[in-house]
This record gives C-alpha cells, sequence and structure tokens, in this order.
C-alpha cells in the first residue's frame, strides 16, 4: 500500500498538486494537520480511496479531528499535528502517547522539519511541510510510505524541487 504524507499546506495547494501528479497512484493520503480550511479542495482533488486529515493548530474554524488512529496493513497509526504534545520542544510526550495507545506508527507535523526515525520499535514520522519549510535549504518536503503486511514499513523523505 502506497501512502503520501503531508503537512503544514497552509491553504496553497500548487506544491501538493504537484505531488499527487509525481507520486500517482497512491492508496492513501495522509494530511497531518494546518491546511487553513484546504481540507475540502484537498478531498476534492485527490484521486485517494482514503484522506484522512487532522487539525492543525491553524484550522481554527474546521471540524477536522484533533487525532485519529488508524489499522492500515496490519500497523496501527496514531495521527495528530503535535502541537498539543509540545512537539517543538521535542518528541517525548508524543512517543510516549504513542506507545500507551500501542501505536506501531505515529505521524504529527507542526515543526515544518522533517523527520523520519525507529525509537523502540515506533516509528516517528514527520513530512515536515510543502509550504513553509524550516529546516535547512527550506525545500518543500513530503514522506512516501510503504505498507504491506507482514513486512517492515518503508518511509521514503522526498524533496519538491
Amino acid at each position: 500500500m502506497k501512502i503520501l504524507i503531508v503537512s503544514d499546506t497552509h491553504g496553497r495547494h500548487e506544491t501538493l498538486m504537484k505531488v499527487l501528479r509525481t507520486e500517482e497512484p497512491v492508496d492513501m493520503l495522509i494530511h497531518c494537520g494546518d491546511t487553513e480550511g484546504g481540507e475540502d479542495w484537498i478531498r476534492q482533488h485527490t484521486q485517494c480511496f482514503s484522506v484522512p486529515i487532522v487539525k492543525g493548530n491553524n484550522d481554527f474554524f474546521s471540524n477536522l479531528p484533533a487525532e485519529l488512529e488508524l489499522d492500515i496493513a496490519g500497523y496501527h497509526v496514531f495521527i495528530t499535528h503535535g502541537h498539543g504534545y509540545g512537539v517543538s520542544m521535542g518528541t517525548e510526550r508524543l512517543v510516549d502517547e504513542a506507545l500507551s495507545r500501542k501505536a506501531d506508527i505515529v505521524m504529527f507535523g507542526h515543526t515544518h522539519r522533517p523527520l523520519i526515525a525507529d525509537h523502540d520499535d515506533l516509528w516517528v514520522i514527520n513530512p515536515g511541510s510543502l509550504s513553509y519549510p524550516r529546516q535547512e535549504g527550506h525545500a518543500p518536503t513530503y514522506i512516501v510510505m510503504t505498507l504491506t503486511v507482514g513486512k517492515e514499513p518503508d518511509f521514503e523523505l522526498h524533496k519538491c524541487i
């Protein structure tokens, strides 16, 4: 199963559309928050079977859920924007919460910095930002996750040029 993971698009959809054209076909698109009202547009313009989206700290008037837990291809996935767990100061609280939920993978956004880390059999994933990247070089980033039942998950960080 090929899953596109994005975050922090902040109402700007040009890069997301480019990424979708580059990566298609995908089985799912996961958005880790801060669409800034763009969730309906994203769902209308994707060819994905499923588009789970969580509410970010800038999604003020959104009815999106703050957190989601999904079972995908045998993996328990916890998705949140991350601001409620203080991820700008580190991922310790988020990791503790994900482990308490028996997650195999936790995904978050908010920092606008990509991260792929294996923490005691918990994958900690942040795709960075497609609109306002903050890491060195400031390239917009996203992650392609491939999940296959019975196999280790595969994560590829991609930069948009």
